[in-house]
């Protein structure tokens, strides 16, 4: 009967490892679904872009062949019906400025990804945003492209200035520009934000005391080995169209640290070198614990 119940028991204590195994990779195998489902969403969305521009280049093609056989025909039939010549030749012009709309909405946005709305008379583009080769959140807008072009939705984060950047870059008459720049923003702000998520996750003995949704400012509490001291370590990013910070400064007990070589070092390190990237660089050198 022992030999039974230390049999059940071992088979219990197997089960129940073989469930926290299970459990701990369920978050990397969900995290590992969510990016290859964004990333099927954009090759979606390519593949569209795609069809739209072979679909434009075959209806190109179409429209000067009837207006070859057009010109042919007049040349040929004198006596054509005057009441078909008009319905042929409206239709015609329909279809001509039809496809200029098209081509003038794939001029503007070059190099994003968009899918027409509205039969044509808006654009959907998507903004993707990457990090050191991982892939990050995909932002969207709606621009209505005529009579000028301008934003009807998005779901771009309110402390990004949208408004600024529009006026900034005139999207009425460069709208790529625009979107650079944008992008430009999109991409640092989901920078500093991996950059956080990666110190907190690699670094359990800095203590993140201040960040805000922008991280244009991140506090950490780094200590020192040797004398076991506790050290501020304060970061600006005062330019939001980058991932590095504009500024570092250094506090202890409430005072600007004394300036030293290897501060002024660390200092450096932490402008040229993403944050969570110098901090294994510091541990490495025993700068930190």
């Amino acid at each position: 009967m022992q030999g039974a119940s230390a049999t059940g028991v071992l088979s219990h204590l197997s089960r129940l490892e073989v469930q926290a195994r299970s459990r701990k990779t369920e978050p990397q195998q969900r995290s590992r679904v969510t990016e290859l489902k964004a990333a099927a969403e954009q090759l979606r969305m390519r593949r569209e872009q795609l069809r739209a521009e072979v679909e434009t280049h075959k209806n190109l093609q179409k429209l000067r062949t009837s207006m070859d056989k057009r010109r042919e025909d007049e040349e040929g039939e004198e006596g054509m019906d005057e009441d078909s010549e008009d319905s042929e030749l409206l239709r015609l012009m329909a279809r001509h400025t039809q496809l200029n709309d098209l081509l003038y909405a794939h001029h503007i946005i070059g190099g994003y990804d968009a899918i027409k709305t509205r039969q044509g008379q808006g654009l959907c583009l998507s903004l993707p945003t990457a990090y050191d080769g991982v892939f990050l959140e995909t932002y969207n807008l709606e621009i209505d492209v005529k009579p000028t072009p301008r934003i009807a939705r998005h779901n771009i984060p309110p402390f990004i200035p949208l408004s600024d950047l529009v006026e900034q870059s005139d999207m009425k008459t460069d709208i790529r520009a625009f979107l650079d720049t944008l992008s430009q923003h999109l991409n640092a702000l989901s920078g500093r934000k991996q950059q956080l998520k990666l110190v907190k996750e690699l670094h359990k003995s800095v203590e993140v005391m201040e960040s805000n949704a922008l991280c244009s400012i991140l506090v950490m509490m780094v200590t020192v080995p040797k004398e076991k001291t506790a050290i501020l370590c304060t970061l600006d990013y005062t330019d939001h169209t980058r991932c590095l910070p504009t500024r570092v400064h250094f506090e202890c007990n409430g005072k600007p640290l004394a300036d030293s070589p290897d501060w002024d070092k660390t200092r450096s390190l932490l402008l040229e070198t993403p944050v969570h990237k110098a901090l294994s660089t510091m541990r490495r050198m025993g700068n930190i614990v």
